[in-house]
């Protein structure tokens, strides 16, 4: 009985702590109240909270590029992904469901995404969007052994995020 009390207790204590990795708040803007989170989160937290559904119906509209997966999927153990996105931005809300399902298309681990959420402000919880310079949501930095090798920033420069994100990938050695 007392190793169940404790292995409960340690299950609980590590879910806790799993679950401040991120912060929820309430975003009050143009009248309207949402939810909004800081920190690091999943696609899996966006996937299966009912106030961001917005996710689930970006990616069920959404059909990723054939060459884009197999640029993406031929460097999957070449490159890392670290993602800063806003809940509450309608660019987040396009981009990032659109992103993880080019990912999950090609294959990718989740263990290669990294992905921060941050207020209006542009801050998150550990202070990494400062630290990193990021000035817009979403940014979506591509890494080939901890070197950046580039960024897509909102829709790209050319409003072909999932193209110019596939250009970036092909420089991974």
């Amino acid at each position: 009985m007392k190793q169940l009390l404790l292995i409960s207790a340690l299950m609980t204590l590590s879910l806790t702590n799993y679950a401040q990795d991120y912060e929820t708040m309430v975003d009050e803007h143009n009248g309207k109240t949402h939810k909004m989170l800081t920190g690091h989160i999943t696609d899996n937290l966006l996937k299966t909270d009912t106030a961001f559904d917005w996710f689930a119906g970006a990616q069920r509209i959404y059909e990723p590029k054939k060459e884009v997966v197999k640029t993406l999927s031929g460097k999957k153990d070449k490159v890392s992904y670290t993602v800063f996105m806003g809940t509450w931005c309608p660019d987040s809300q396009f981009v990032i469901p659109r992103f993880f399902k080019i990912l999950d298309a090609a294959g990718i681990d989740d263990s290669k995404v990294s992905m921060t959420a941050v207020d209006r402000s542009k801050i998150d919880k550990n202070k990494e969007a400062e630290r990193l310079k990021i000035t817009n949501v979403p940014t979506i930095i591509v890494y080939n052994n901890d070197t950046e090798l580039g960024r897509v920033v909102e829709y790209g420069t050319t409003g072909r995020f999932d193209e110019e994100l596939a250009a970036i990938v092909k420089k991974a050695k």
